[in-house]
């Protein structure tokens, strides 16, 4: 769009709100006579009246009214970019207030927070490692790392950058005793440890050719704590449903090993989600930049 015709739209927009040439002159810094051509211009390249112009008050057209909503839209998708990359280019200061769940933040976005603050040493940062729901508007944090689907709430924006993907396993000592199960059916023959929240087991979701099939059993073990059911499970005491980035490691290096594979479950997707601000600050967009660059290779959930 050539930046005279920019000029005249920003000009009949002006116009629009301020109700008069005049009052729309007055604030762009320009002359009611240029206003009142700039609307000429448009209308003849648009071959259609815009606005009816009375000595009282200006009035749109049924085309101006399609016009005016548009070019409108247009001109504030403008100043956006204008603001964002303004905010881009400042540097992260304040305090940053951030939530993720217990085990995922201690084992995945600590690190990033760590190289985080020192890359920008006059910020500080205010972080809860929680599984408790944290409503960021009322509690006035900038950032939670929450996983799985996304819940309506036009009040946040969410935005996926990694995913948690479940795997059920257990210490080799534990399958050479018990043997391994083939399917998810079999675990009912085995020991299993559960995870509670909520005082409740947390359910194991497999995959099979018959649909989505969830064990919901409580576990001869039931702990409340992802990295002691970890443990115990490294004990030999049972069958173990965690995520691979609590159990990546172990499961890379042997001391446990997968089973019910084929059945795994889709992934469930981890998001940043923050509030709905017209502009993020530098502190916030930032981090999500940084997260997004050391998650390219789908880290953690890979591991």
């Amino acid at each position: 769009m050539e930046a005279n015709r920019l000029g005249d739209i920003a000009a009949f927009v002006c116009a629009v709100k301020a109700g008069s040439f005049t009052a729309a002159a007055a604030s762009l810094g320009l002359t009611r006579s240029a206003v009142g051509k700039s609307i000429v211009r448009l209308e003849s390249r648009m071959g259609a009246r815009l606005l009816n112009r009375t000595t009282r008050k200006l009035s749109l057209t049924d085309e101006g009214q399609v016009a005016y909503e548009r070019w409108r839209q247009i001109l504030e998708d403008l100043d956006e970019v204008d603001a964002t990359m303004a905010l881009r280019r400042g540097r992260p200061t304040g305090t940053f207030k951030l939530t993720a769940p217990l085990s995922f933040g201690q084992r995945h976005i600590l690190p990033i927070l760590d190289a985080y603050l020192k890359q920008w040493p006059e910020l500080r940062a205010d972080v809860w490692f929680t599984d408790r729901f944290v409503d960021l508007i009322e509690e006035g944090i900038d950032i939670a790392i929450r996983i799985g689907m996304p819940k309506d709430d036009s009040q946040l924006f969410t935005r996926t950058v990694a995913w948690q993907q479940f795997a059920t396993c257990a210490s080799p000592a534990y399958l050479a005793q018990r043997g391994v199960p083939q399917t998810p059916a079999d675990l009912v023959g085995h020991d299993t440890i559960a995870l509670f929240s909520g005082e409740r087991p947390t359910v194991w979701r497999y995959q099979t050719p018959a649909g989505l099939h969830l064990y919901e059993q409580p576990g001869r073990l039931n702990i409340d704590s992802s990295e002691a059911t970890r443990e115990a499970a490294l004990a030999g005491i049972g069958l173990i449903h965690l995520p691979t980035y609590i159990t990546g490691n172990d499961l890379r290096d042997g001391t446990l090993v997968e089973v019910l594979k084929p059945y795994r479950a889709p992934p469930d997707p981890i998001r940043v989600v923050y509030t709905s601000k017209r502009h993020l600050s530098p502190r916030v967009r930032r981090f999500i930049d940084l997260l997004i660059e050391r998650w390219e290779t789908g880290v953690p959930w890979e591991r």
